[in-house]
């Protein structure tokens, strides 16, 4: 005898309600058209349901079907859609009704089954039929078949992400622990949770990116298992390093994560190196993680504390860059590990810390650039902060700071997303992990206090250190330095030299920009040429033809 499940109600809004109707409609007209078992019974699942009973807007909406697939019911929808009584009873316009998609099996992309996805009255809408599935012990993909609500319910990751809302009765069916779960707060898998996640690996970040976004905690049973040698194995063995990374952008990209939770996650779970590694080698030597909590708790403390001036309103500019910022933040261990810069010709080899983020999590390679350049321009980066605290007597030289910008911009691009990276891993030595800065103060107004009275774990200090610096930076007027338009170009110096261009004008242009830093107002090129011609000889350059 099938389980009863517990149930509760759904306040739909104007618009899902005109949904569910239409799809309701769709049902009657598939049993009046068709022999079939039994009748055909629509629920949405997941997502949706746990969003809509926490109050959070969901526009995506996935909808179980109990005796067809998702393909055959979508399909009977455009069917009804084509009739004038429906169009008159559904009030449906030329726009409220898309293209049918399919979408197809790609278990990399924990597509286990095929999908059909319909645009109907705004909302993005698919359809599977309820399943049951599977596992083989050496892989992450599942036979499926066709089964019941509460066998579809049991195969998913989370109680509270098995939860249907029934739109023939109108009620929340939970055939597991979901409702009492969302109650609690409570992250619990539906079924033992050391099968769960040797079935499928990809629940043990499934569960954290759950835990982290929503606020709630991991169950302890789970917890347990979630670092367990044989689980962590498997999540090396069964998951592509593509998923990997889907699901910590997932964690750490968007409005309404929790980044520094997820992280927290992380590491406290002994995740960190399953994660953030190239899986293709043996490790030989492995990142210290006890202090690694002060990255990350000193990036959520700046965003939090954001304000015109201040150091996440001057360095995490783009759209991009706060997830690119939570990357560095999570990638800073490893700049313990990785001490190496590579200065000689040809193609260097990769950096540790690089291979974490492009073969662990499969970063993008604008993003792997980026990691590369701030490993290889952090000495550089706080050489310089530390000549501006100290105050040190060439702080003042235009031309030495913009020319170490626009160096770090061109290697890279992001210098600014590169100097927090350089913030950050200081941080993970000086940062006091859970003191909160003072309440009276802001980092921008608190002053250098001298080495001898310092002490690590100051966090207004560490702050003011470095907003100092980068105030320093905004009063040279350097912040634009990457973008500064020359005074003269490369066909005009050569032109005014004498001489055809060759090997030497990438310095003879660094020396006019240099020159240029130094003289912020001019717009003759004249003085540039000048000291060009005067370092004729050490830059190579002939003498004028005859």
């Amino acid at each position: 005898m099938a389980t009863q499940p517990a149930t509760t109600t759904i306040d739909l809004t104007t618009r899902e309600a005109q949904l569910k109707d239409l799809l309701l409609d769709a049902a009657g007209y598939v049993n009046s058209s068709q022999s079939t078992a039994e009748p055909v019974v629509l629920r949405w699942a997941g997502g949706w349901v746990r969003d809509k009973l926490l109050g959070i807007e969901s526009h995506d909406i996935d909808t179980a079907v109990n005796i067809m697939t998702g393909e055959a019911f979508a399909e009977k929808i455009c069917e009804i859609c084509e009739k004038p009584d429906i169009v008159e009873k559904h009030k449906i316009t030329d726009t409220d009704v898309g293209n049918l998609h399919k979408i197809a099996k790609n278990p990399d992309k924990s597509k286990h089954l095929e999908t059909t996805t319909i645009k109907l009255f705004g909302f993005d809408v698919d359809f599977v039929n309820l399943r049951k599935e599977t596992y083989t012990e050496d892989s992450r993909n599942p036979e499926m078949e066709f089964g019941t609500a509460e066998e579809d319910a049991l195969r998913r990751d989370a109680t509270v992400n098995a939860l249907f809302y029934n739109l023939n009765t109108g009620k929340v069916e939970d055939f597991t622990s979901g409702l009492s779960d969302m109650k609690a707060k409570l992250i619990r898998t539906p079924l033992e949770p050391f099968q769960t996640f040797m079935d499928d690996p990809l629940r043990v970040l499934r569960l954290v990116r759950f835990a982290s976004r929503l606020g709630f905690t991991i169950d302890s049973a789970a917890e347990k298992v979630m670092g367990n040698a044989k689980v962590l194995d498997a999540l090396k063995l069964k998951i592509s390093r593509e998923r990997v990374g889907v699901e910590i952008e997932k964690m750490l990209k968007g409005i309404g994560k929790d980044p520094r939770r997820a992280l927290q996650y992380i590491n406290d779970l002994g995740l960190y190196h399953t994660i953030f590694t190239d899986p293709r080698k043996p490790a030989t030597e492995l990142p210290a993680m006890s202090q690694w909590p002060g990255a990350y708790e000193c990036l959520e403390h700046l965003l939090q504390h954001r304000k015109l001036g201040s150091i996440s309103d001057i360095l995490i500019q783009t759209d991009e860059a706060p997830h690119y910022a939570w990357v560095l933040a999570a990638l800073t261990p490893w700049e313990g590990v990785d001490k190496s810069v590579y200065n000689s010709k040809g193609k260097p080899p990769p950096l540790l810390i690089t291979l974490a983020a492009r073969e662990g999590i499969k970063a993008p390679n604008k993003l792997c650039d980026l990691i590369t350049a701030a490993h290889n321009n952090r000495a550089d980066i706080m050489s310089l902060k530390t000549a501006v605290v100290q105050k040190t007597g060439y702080i003042n030289e235009r031309d030495r700071f913009g020319m170490a910008i626009r160096h770090w911009d061109a290697k890279g691009g992001y210098w600014r997303l590169q100097v927090l990276f350089s913030l950050l891993v200081e941080a993970v030595h000086r940062w006091k992990v859970g003191s909160a800065i003072s309440s009276e103060s802001h980092a921008r107004d608190v002053p250098y206090v001298p080495c001898s009275d310092r002490s690590p774990a100051n966090n207004d200090e560490f702050l003011g250190e470095w907003q100092l610096f980068l105030d320093h930076l905004r009063g040279l007027d350097l912040m634009d330095a990457p973008s500064l338009k020359k005074v003269i170009d490369g066909t005009q110096l050569a032109k005014a030299l004498g001489v055809t261009p060759g090997k030497w004008m990438k310095e003879a242009l660094d020396v006019c920009v240099a020159w240029q830093f130094r003289h912020p107002d001019a717009t003759d090129a004249a003085g540039a040429v000048e000291e060009v011609n005067g370092k004729r000889k050490e830059l190579g350059i002939p003498l004028p033809s005859t």
